[in-house]
């Protein structure tokens, strides 16, 4: 571990005991060079303050957002900074949740073309561990509801909003449709208004691809995915060998939440807090569950659909002692189908993995680190009493397939691949005028930061206080400045570079909206199986390139999906006209 993070997590510990007596003692030791610093975007709160305001107290508040008194501060701070409050009411949290319904267990259901289904998000109790805590749910249940349909489907969804002071949207994610119905606010160059308690509105959804999507809010995700607003869609296939046969399929829904003290962590309402790494959890779930566990009998093969819902963490799912095959990602299938050991799954990305049980017993689900190992969940399989395992489904599985459907749909892009890069953007932070380097060289994995080493730090940085960034170099522009323009039928081939020397490099899942895409090299290393995706993983100071295929009008927008990243403001937009 880097000395300074021990250091770093030293002072900050010691600055939250001691208060506001100890901020020149943290400042000292901090080594900043805070010469030249641009006061404007820095420490100064500019004209705009309130009865009492104190500069020395504003100055000390940069740097101990959570230090007692600092509330008015961050709130002017943020408002300075983005132009635009984060401020919600979160008093909900305030609420008994013994008070509250249970939680509900996940429902699926099964939809058609022309379906209509009422979603409302509500308060629930939900048990994590030992503990019951107030969490937000789709339907009344954590994840929400799987919601099914035929792929070329349209269905619409009465999306209601019950909670108390709580602004939200609904965003179908890798769904390519109708991009007024993509719930981004207005806010992030979108077309909704945010939904308001007792707001409802009908999004009429388009499953044009086939394979596993997900919904989620695109309001405050840092806090409304982190209190439970999450779901699947699955988009099923028409035709019977689309995919392998198998006994059985189970969506799992990766995740973390953050407990103190027998409760959900502190999620400001004016602001996101951890906004350097992201909110890492201390707690792992699958689909909500602590101790979620999967049924099977010997010999079966089942089909996994993996989704990332985390915050911020990337997981490496494996399951010693069973076979598995990687078939599908984001949207869709693989070229060819490969055996696996494990499979990296960063924030949004999505996996359809087939899985091999010979034998009974317990298997654990884990998160395979480069320095530990974290348990997730256990699949429970029991002898098999039913006769010998089906064959065919077994042959099936160790049998594997190019998948020519894809192959012949990928042919038509492939003119492309050596072409010249037609855009290129660039990942970096803005600390604001604060000149200090929080990156060692040990502190990551092949470009990965599996777990916070640096909690008090990333704690007390919130998104008044720093910039995350998507910088085009060619014009100087960045974030909400950039806004691209394509035509429909334009395939871009776009360069995304992640800077290995600003002051904290890490790894950054990039996501694209209304849009598929090939990544076709990763740091140099070209593709060889592709997949139609919407995320990727750009890993701390490597670049990818990303083919866009251009194919849905509208109004977009790309941005990181690490939530606190997002909620400091690293979002871009984009236009594809007809």
């Amino acid at each position: 571990m880097n000395k300074n993070y021990i250091l770093y997590s030293i002072i900050g510990v010691l600055i939250l005991i001691i208060g506001a007596g100890a901020s020149y003692i943290f400042m000292s030791h901090m080594n900043m060079n805070m010469e030249g610093m641009d006061m404007e975007n820095g420490m100064n709160m500019g004209t705009d303050t309130f009865p009492g305001y104190d500069q020395g107290m504003a100055d000390h508040c940069v740097m101990m957002a959570e230090m007692a008194g600092c509330e008015p501060y961050n709130e002017l701070r943020n408002k300075n900074a983005s132009g635009d409050p984060m401020k919600m009411d979160t008093s909900f949290m305030d609420i008994d949740p013994a008070t509250l319904p249970d939680a509900r267990k996940v429902e699926t259901v099964e939809l058609k073309d022309g379906d209509s289904y009422k979603m409302e998000v509500t308060l629930v109790k939900k048990d994590i561990g030992n503990n019951s805590v107030t969490m937000l749910a789709y339907n009344g249940s954590v994840p929400g509801p799987i919601l099914k349909a035929p792929t070329g489907a349209k269905i619409n969804v009465e999306f209601v909003n019950s909670v108390p002071g709580l602004e939200t949207t609904l965003h179908s994610h890798g769904l390519r449709g109708d991009y007024t119905m993509d719930g981004v606010p207005k806010d992030m160059g979108g077309t909704q208004d945010v939904m308001n308690t007792g707001d409802s509105f009908t999004y009429v959804l388009d499953f044009p691809d086939t394979g596993v999507f997900w919904y989620h809010p695109h309001v405050r995700e840092d806090m409304q995915q982190e209190l439970g607003l999450y779901g699947n869609f699955i988009a099923e296939p028409t035709s019977a060998d689309f995919y392998n046969p198998v006994n059985k399929e189970s969506t799992i829904i990766l995740d973390d939440i953050l407990m103190e003290n027998d409760k959900i962590a502190n999620l400001p309402d004016d602001f996101a807090n951890y906004a350097i790494m992201g909110r890492f959890g201390n707690t792992m779930l699958i689909n909500g569950e602590t101790d979620f566990k999967l049924q099977a009998n010997a010999g079966d093969v089942q089909r996994l659909y993996l989704t990332n819902v985390a915050n911020t963490r990337v997981f490496n799912f494996e399951i010693p002692g069973a076979k598995m095959k990687l078939v599908g990602g984001d949207i869709g299938k693989y070229e060819k189908e490969v055996f696996i050991d494990s499979v990296i799954i960063a924030p949004a990305e999505r996996y359809i993995v087939e899985v091999y049980f010979p034998n009974s017993g317990n298997f654990d689900m884990q998160n395979t680190k480069p320095e530990s190992i974290s348990k997730l969940g256990t699949v429970v399989v029991a002898e098999n009493k039913t006769g010998t395992p089906n064959t065919n489904i077994v042959a099936a599985f160790n049998n594997l397939r190019t998948n020519n459907d894809v192959v012949t749909d990928i042919d038509t892009y492939r003119k492309f691949f050596d072409g010249p890069v037609d855009k290129k953007i660039e990942l970096d932070i803005d600390m604001m005028g604060m000149n200090m380097n929080m990156m060692g060289e040990d502190d990551d994995h092949g470009g990965i930061e599996w777990e916070d080493n640096m909690v008090q730090m990333n704690k007390m940085h919130t998104s008044g206080m720093l910039d995350w960034k998507i910088i085009e170099p060619s014009t100087g522009k960045s974030n909400m400045d950039i806004n691209w323009n394509f035509k429909v039928g334009d395939v871009v081939k776009v360069r995304i570079q992640n800077n290995a020397d600003g002051d904290h490099p890490m790894q950054h899942p990039i996501h694209f909206h209304g849009q598929r895409f090939l990544v076709i090299d990763e740091n140099g290393t070209k593709s060889n199986n592709l997949v139609w995706k919407d995320t990727v993983l750009v890993k701390k100071g490597e670049y990818v390139d990303i083919l866009i295929d251009m194919s849905n009008p509208g109004k977009w927008m790309a941005h990181c999906h690490i939530a606190e990243h997002l909620s400091s403001r690293m979002m871009m937009n984009f236009t594809v006209s007809e």
